[in-house]
């Protein structure tokens, strides 16, 4: 493949700013984010015993994605969403835990902050993952507010007392604005919480009269899970099925005062997950969270807007979560900044008229922190059409197959979801022709410096 084909691919290419109409009206966009929620976690999805009446619903009303691919780590696929740009290129390619000086660089721009150009009210509801210091939380970062915990519900003594760094870790802290205002706060809480800061949000928003962007990354289903006493112990799933349940009900409600305070015609509702499940079902997918394969990148994604979005799609249109930095712009009636490389496309056709999207493609990244997983940022394969080259693994859930072999493995995920069968063999040039690719795509560029 020639190096221009490659860039009007869109894989690693600028994203073109596009006229917009600026006398459309300016829609309110709320992204509800879900953490480690797997492939096959609703009953939408697959699930057998967890029921998620809300989500099906959403889905019936809306448009569900069969191909949105996010990151297999909490922080990149987080960054990646709020700058469109791949992990690599803005350092946020690693965790960050409490003793964590680094997050998002100030040069970065967030979607948050192109969306308060356009007079929108924006705020951040739950877990940030961004950095924890004061200049890098959400307030900084384009956020007139901000209600949640700075990283992950397992970084404490309180919550994780086997970590081999538990000892070094300060109470897990509940903020608002800048402020921490608790210390260890009520797990089995935070989803209803987190639900009713972001309903009273839309409220307010709504009756200023003011286009709104809601940001609501929930902590759960990441572990520890726990649900509150409404949901605890009524699920068919057990505790990991309650929290799901308990989920939907806070999906349920977002969509609820959306249509009480009759803005449904004019606001987009976007539900996926930050990467594969840890404790959840990757559905058809292979392995999960930590992973490259399919089932810690491939995630549920349902969009939902009345009257724009079609009613019961089912596509598998190519979208990633650095697609909807560039989507929500063009919404908003601006211009995407001219003065950096922006991987995500603008998936409006994708969104609102079922078009069929792109060839995908796609570079999976992969940084695991902390023990036998701790490496530098790795490329471990490449997704071009209906082949995915991985040139290194990592196992979490699942043993390698009997037989595999060693990478390079060639998949074609189209016909062959779970990927089990490596096509690398019997097409040399494929491989070759992927290896190459990714060749192209390193020499495009220098990775910015991993924030730690």
């Amino acid at each position: 493949m020639k190096r221009r084909d490659l860039l009007k691919s869109g894989g690693i290419a600028a994203a073109a700013a596009v006229p917009v109409n600026a006398a459309a009206p300016r829609p309110n966009i709320i992204t509800i984010m879900l953490d480690d929620a797997g492939y096959g976690d609703f009953s939408c999805c697959g699930h057998p015993t967890i029921l998620t009446p809300h989500i099906d619903r959403m889905a019936r009303e809306g448009a569900r994605f069969t191909q949105y691919l996010g990151s297999p780590l909490c922080t990149p696929s987080r960054g990646q969403l709020l700058t469109g740009r791949l992990c690599v290129r803005t350092g946020l390619t690693t965790n960050f835990f409490p003793w964590s000086k680094g997050g998002i660089p100030d040069s970065e721009i967030t979607v948050a902050q192109m969306l308060k150009k356009a007079g929108y009210g924006t705020m951040c509801v739950g877990k940030w993952h961004l950095g924890h210091q004061p200049r890098y939380l959400p307030t900084r970062h384009g956020f007139d507010d901000y209600f949640g915990i700075p990283y992950s519900n397992d970084m404490s003594k309180a919550s994780n007392p086997r970590a081999e760094w538990a000892d070094r870790t300060p109470p897990t802290p509940l903020m608002r604005g800048e402020k921490i205002i608790e210390q260890e706060p009520d797990q089995s809480l935070l989803t209803r919480r987190y639900t009713e800061i972001a309903t009273e949000f839309i409220r307010k928003s709504s009756r200023a009269g003011k286009p709104f962007f809601l940001y609501l990354p929930h902590t759960m289903p990441h572990q520890p899970i726990a649900a509150s006493s409404g949901f605890r112990g009524k699920s068919r799933g057990g505790l990991y099925g309650d929290v799901i349940e308990e989920l939907d009900w806070s999906v349920g409600e977002i969509l609820r005062v959306v249509r009480e305070q009759k803005i449904d015609r004019n606001t987009l509702v976007i539900l996926t997950s930050d990467n594969g499940p840890e404790g959840g079902s990757p559905g058809p997918l292979r392995d999960g969270k930590l992973t490259t394969w399919e089932g810690g990148v491939r995630e549920p994604f349902i969009a939902w807007g009345p009257g724009k979005v079609p009613a019961g799609v089912v596509t598998n249109a190519f979208v990633t979560g650095m697609d909807l930095f560039p989507t929500f712009v063009k919404l908003a009636g601006l211009e995407m900044p001219a003065d950096r490389t922006y991987d995500g496309q603008d998936i409006a056709q994708e969104l609102f008229q079922n078009g069929p999207g792109r060839e995908p493609l796609f570079f999976y990244y992969r940084n695991s922190p902390g023990g036998p997983y701790d490496r530098e940022e790795q490329l471990q394969a490449v997704r071009k059409g209906r082949w995915k080259l991985h040139i290194a693994v990592s196992y979490r859930r699942q043993p390698p197959y009997p037989g595999e072999g060693d990478p390079p493995l060639l998949f074609d995920v189209q016909e062959d979801i779970s990927e089990r069968r490596n096509a690398a063999k019997r097409y040399p040039e494929i491989v070759r022709d992927l290896l190459g690719l990714i060749e192209q795509h390193r020499a495009s560029f220098v990775p910015a410096p991993t924030q730690r």
